[in-house]
């Protein structure tokens, strides 16, 4: 018998044409990932952090608040599942411009204070699947906040509150397209506020505010994003300007972290399940500045925020820049006995 010429049973054949087949499989599937995941490293969360920091468990005085938010992100850095960086051309950057009104009546819940809110943005780029060298000149309404119910408490040393909020894809969006400005799902956030006061004048607060999303389907996809949690938090410092108390002037340092929680859903336009997209997550500390005039019902602010850690996501910072104003209802008018 000379070895090597003996043909194998035909179940054996097959067996081994399964393992090549397979091995085949897996090359090409290992393949696939290595070209796709500086794309999937770039999916973000719905909810641009950044936009609280001190004052967060602090609810406006009863009455009609309007804020104006403007916002820019700017990235020349993607990083691996490991906080590595990844090559990319050119780099990622937008802004966005948030219109916000807070109502609050007069009425108590459970003993806390109601409020609802409304955020209408518009902004020049997709900021939840951000594309590196790409000058889409995409600018447009985006997708719209809605926090329909808020409970707030006042208590001795704690502000604090808590609410339901959705996000609406009333962005333009369209899979694979490169104007768009909207996520193209649908998301629910369960979102919390805490100020501390550490002094008996509360002039010292610590702060944190939180998001949790969960995502519905993308629209004209398979894709459902994996659910995300954001905290903010900040460390503040209020000081008086006059010895009235009508302009104070606060000072802090604040910072986010961002982390996708559970597996992405369904299967990408390739066919590879999404559950194989790494988790992303972002940290970033900085310093808020605000002015207040409290006889005026005005609040200024700005904030900048670098990232430091990043994983499976942009690398960038944040700047934050606006101010508010409260229409406040009317008080009752009362009479002589």
């Amino acid at each position: 018998m000379v070895l090597g010429l003996r043909r194998p049973p035909t179940g054996e054949f097959e067996t081994d044409a399964k393992v090549r087949y397979h091995f085949v499989l897996i090359l090409l599937a290992c393949s696939i990932l290595g070209c796709l995941l500086p794309t999937w490293a770039q999916q973000q969360a719905q909810w641009i952090p950044g936009q609280d920091g001190l004052n967060a468990g602090i609810l406006p005085d009863p009455g009609l608040t309007y804020a104006n938010l403007t916002i820019n992100y700017s990235a020349g850095s993607l990083r691996n599942a490991k906080g590595s960086p990844v090559p990319v051309v050119g780099t990622f950057g937008f802004w966005a411009i948030e219109n916000v009104v807070d109502y609050v009546p007069k009425v108590k819940i459970l003993g806390g204070e109601f409020a609802a809110q409304i955020m209408m943005p518009t902004a020049n780029a997709a900021v939840t699947l951000p594309k590196f060298g790409v000058n889409a000149g995409g600018t447009g309404y985006s997708d719209t906040w809605v926090q329909p119910a808020t409970l707030g408490w006042n208590l001795k040393h704690v502000d604090t509150w808590l609410a339901y909020a959705f996000m609406a894809p009333t962005g333009r969006f369209a899979p694979g397209a490169t104007n768009n400005v909207g996520s193209g799902y649908w998301g629910n956030d369960i979102v919390s506020g805490t100020t501390v006061y550490l002094t008996k004048n509360k002039k010292t607060t610590a702060n944190l505010a939180t998001d949790w999303e969960i995502h519905c389907k993308k629209q004209g996809t398979n894709e459902t994003p994996g659910q995300a949690f954001t905290m903010e938090w900040g460390l503040g410092q209020m000081f008086p300007l006059d010895k009235k108390m009508t302009r104070l002037l606060q000072l802090g340092v604040i910072g986010y972290d961002q982390w996708q929680v559970s597996d992405d859903g369904g299967t990408l336009s390739s066919g590879v399940p999404a559950r194989l997209i790494p988790f992303y997550s972002v940290h970033a500390m900085g310093v808020q500045s605000d002015f207040l005039a409290p006889t005026k019902n005005l609040v200024f602010f700005f904030k900048f925020e670098p990232e430091y850690l990043a994983y499976s996501h942009t690398q960038g910072h944040t700047i934050v820049f606006g101010g508010s104003w409260t229409w406040g209802f009317p008080r009752a008018k009362t009479t002589k006995p």
